[in-house]
């Protein structure tokens, strides 16, 4: 019996290993798919396709690229670091909240409904549609750098 019960819980550990390393393997598979997108500059529906699986798989912290029609303009967040919010609806007709770092990074003056915004950061799940974060430059140079795209402008 106690034969049994130990490799019912170790086929258990590992079926938790591998389940955990499928994950992770997507989850760099995109990461990948973003960083040679954005280096393909006509790829905007490849950038939005790795934006949709994420979305798809409900996944976090992953690095995406994507364009949206500016839905709603929010007030900043001012709590902590100060971030400029504002709605994009992506052609998927999901909805994202791009949360952008004006501390780090200049602010998008003249921001307005119905236009577009190219963005390049980090996507992370929620049941409203996502976050878009790190759109900006990272001042210690640990993390890829992430930008804003408006009117013919870049915000990093």
């Amino acid at each position: 019996m106690k034969k049994i019960l130990l490799i019912g819980l170790l086929g258990i550990a590992l079926f938790g290993y591998f389940d955990k390393n499928v994950q992770t393997t997507q989850i760099v598979q995109n990461v990948f798919a973003a960083d040679t997108s954005v280096s393909a500059s006509n790829s905007a529906s490849a950038n939005n396709s790795a934006l949709q699986n994420a979305i798809d798989n409900q996944q976090s912290n992953v690095q995406v690229a994507g364009a949206g029609e500016v839905i709603k303009v929010l007030g900043d967040d001012l709590k902590g670091s100060r971030h400029q919010r504002f709605i994009l609806k992506i052609a998927s007709g999901g909805t994202l909240l791009v949360a952008h770092n004006i501390d780090l990074a200049p602010r998008i003056n003249g921001l307005n409904v119905g236009d577009t915004v190219e963005f390049y950061g980090v996507y992370e799940f929620n049941y409203k549609g996502g976050v878009i974060h790190w759109t900006h430059h990272d001042p210690r140079g640990q993390h890829i750098g992430g930008w804003l795209k408006h009117n013919g402008s870049t915000y990093q």
